[in-house]
């Protein structure tokens, strides 16, 4: 068992307690104080990327060059700019210059195709659209939504598409001055950042410059971030956790961040070794794969001294723990629109977190007996929510607010959809609290633990997959006349897999289907499992009930309809085969991989 160390607890939450305080004391973003590192830190390495490397210095320089590049374009505050790019040193600059100057950058999850990435894309009413010149044809679909010139490249794409590489060469590299373009507030939304939420298509989550720098020098303090730190990321850079969380800590603490465009569990070891990494930021199916691969030499010869992240099964914590040689894990709980958040700091297995009595007043976070059927808080005679008892499973909200920035619900950008998430008049008249949407539970000794999501979103490959998108781009294969989507558990995997139980013609042709869905989602959000069915059993008002059909999942032995897989066959290739009996004791058993 890891063994709890208050000391580094406390310690950790101290740190992260001074270094947010410092945020209203400096009232800068944090582009200016990219700035600041700069002048005191100017040839040391910022960004290591595996195609270019910044300095502090040159990463400042290039931002400011984007700052000029967009007021240049007649951009200003308030404007809204989208960025399509993959993993890269630049992906920074890019939104670290324009926020600078006030404008608002979307971070579009680049695993997105066709109508779903438009939709992303043009849902925030962009300026512009920035795009990496590789990634460029995938805006084929939002191009036709958006005026013509609204999408820039980078680089040289062959598409009939404005470069900005000329443009940006010749904006001045030197800091802003107040009278080229004043500083945008605290209050001012830095970014757009993208999550499923529970249902519906991709939604905008608005982040202030002040979350940014909240959620920077909190994770500093709890890490312990020192010029001498270099952080391994290798987790998307349009997600909180690997374009914010993971970079802005270390930045701020004048560290160095190792931007990788991927994760490999072959590589993996070897990488973090010859970077000198001191720290790693992951999510928890990442542990899973390491562990579960074949022992390598370098595993133990990092400099690693803390691993950070969330999503870390209890089954997986202490292999990867004792077997890498992790001296500290700091597990905690987030989310990108959530006005709460919970740390680990003790190093407990398996929890997300635990709120410390003297923070209890500044964390006002509750669990709320829940209503499964109905799919939201239970209330009594009074029309009053209750509060969970020790170990009770309940949904997980947090108290807004009625002033000040802590504790605040920044919504998203669609008015609709932030509304959906505050839960009103719960414990007395008035009051107003964030639904977090995920189940919990916490023990005798105030350790919260994760359970599952409430609705229609399923986590699978660490990421959150809407059952409502599924099902849109299913519905439009060839021999699909209806059908739902469900996340089903496997044994000794992360989170859920995708399941589709679907009504098809009779000329279905399952390679088809694989065809279809593998250009049109990403590969986390492929239903693993199919189910063909010959009716939908629906409720009086026509919703699909999935109860059963998630009870049965993927057992040949109960279930008597046709079932499939989705296995690898060529490289590259995903095909759907026949899922038997033995099949079936073959993934149990971990022999074959999903």
């Amino acid at each position: 068992m890891y063994p709890a160390n208050p000391k580094f607890a406390r310690d950790a939450w101290l740190r992260a307690l001074a270094r947010t305080k410092s945020i209203d004391e400096l009232g800068i973003t944090l582009p200016m104080l990219v700035d600041r590192w700069a002048a005191l830190r100017t040839d040391s390495p910022a960004l290591i990327a595996d195609g270019e490397s910044l300095t502090y210095a040159e990463l400042a320089g290039r931002c400011n060059q984007y700052a000029r590049w967009g007021l240049a374009q007649g951009l200003k505050a308030g404007d809204v700019v989208s960025l399509v790019m993959p993993n890269c040193a630049d992906y920074l600059a890019v939104w670290l210059g324009l926020t600078r100057i006030g404008v608002t950058v979307a971070l579009a999850n680049t695993h997105l195709t066709g109508d779903l990435l438009a939709h992303a894309v043009c849902s925030v009413e962009p300026r512009l659209v920035i795009a990496a010149a590789a990634l460029a044809p995938a805006l084929g679909a939002a191009r036709a939504r958006l005026a013509p010139g609204r999408v820039r490249v980078r680089g040289a794409s062959g598409l009939d598409l404005a470069p900005i590489d000329a443009e940006l060469a010749q904006a001045g590299s030197a800091p802003l001055r107040e009278s080229e373009c004043a500083a945008p507030s605290l209050d001012a939304t830095a970014l757009y950042i993208y999550t499923s939420g529970t249902t519906g298509l991709p939604k905008a989550a608005r982040v202030s410059h002040y979350r940014v720098m909240q959620w920077s020098h909190w994770f500093a303090g709890l890490t312990d971030t020192v010029p001498a730190d270099r952080m391994y990321d290798c987790l998307p850079l349009y997600h909180s956790v690997g374009g914010v969380v993971a970079t802005g800590a270390t930045l701020v603490g004048g560290g160095a961040v190792v931007i990788r465009a991927r994760f490999s569990a072959s590589d993996f070891w070897r990488d973090v070794t010859a970077e000198r990494c001191t720290l790693f930021q992951y999510i928890g199916e990442l542990c899973r794969y390491l562990v579960n691969a074949p022992q390598r030499e370098e595993e133990t010869r990092h400099a690693l001294r803390l691993a950070c992240g969330n999503g870390l099964r209890p089954e997986v914590w202490e292999a990867f723990r004792t077997r890498f040689r992790i001296p500290h894990i700091l597990e905690y709980y987030a989310a990108t629109e959530a006005n709460f958040s919970l740390y680990n700091c003790e190093g407990e297995p398996g929890a997300i977190g635990r709120i410390p009595p003297f923070l209890a007043h500044r964390l006002p976070v509750a669990l709320l007996r829940f209503d499964v059927a109905r799919g939201e808080p239970l209330r009594n005679a009074a029309g009053r929510c209750e509060r969970c008892a020790t170990d009770e499973v309940g949904e997980a909200v947090g108290r807004l607010p009625q002033a000040g920035r802590g504790g605040r619900f920044e919504g998203y950008a669609e008015r609709e959809a932030s509304d959906r998430k505050v839960l009103r008049d719960v414990f007395e008249p008035g009051d107003a609290w964030y639904r977090s949407g995920d189940l919990m539970r916490r023990d005798a000794r105030g350790f919260y633990y994760f359970v599952d999501r409430v609705g229609e979103t399923y986590r699978w490959k660490g990421e959150n997959v809407s059952t409502t998108e599924v099902q849109a781009v299913l519905l439009q294969a060839p021999g699909v006349r209806d059908g739902v989507v469900y996340g089903v558990s496997v044994p000794g995997a992360d989170g859920r897999a995708g399941m589709a139980a679907l009504i098809v013609d009779p000329d279905f042709d399952p390679a088809a289907f694989a065809a279809h869905v593998g250009g049109r989602l990403p590969a986390y959000a492929r239903p693993v499992f199919l189910r063909l069915l010959p009716a939908l059993a629906a409720t009086g008002t026509f919703k699909p009930i999935k109860q059963e059909l998630q009870g049965a999942a993927f057992d040949p032995a109960v279930v008597c309809d046709p079932l499939y897989v989705d296995l690898a066959g060529a490289p590259g290739e995903r095909r759907y085969v026949p899922l038997d009996a033995a099949l079936y004791r073959s993934i149990l058993g971990g022999a074959v991989r999903l």
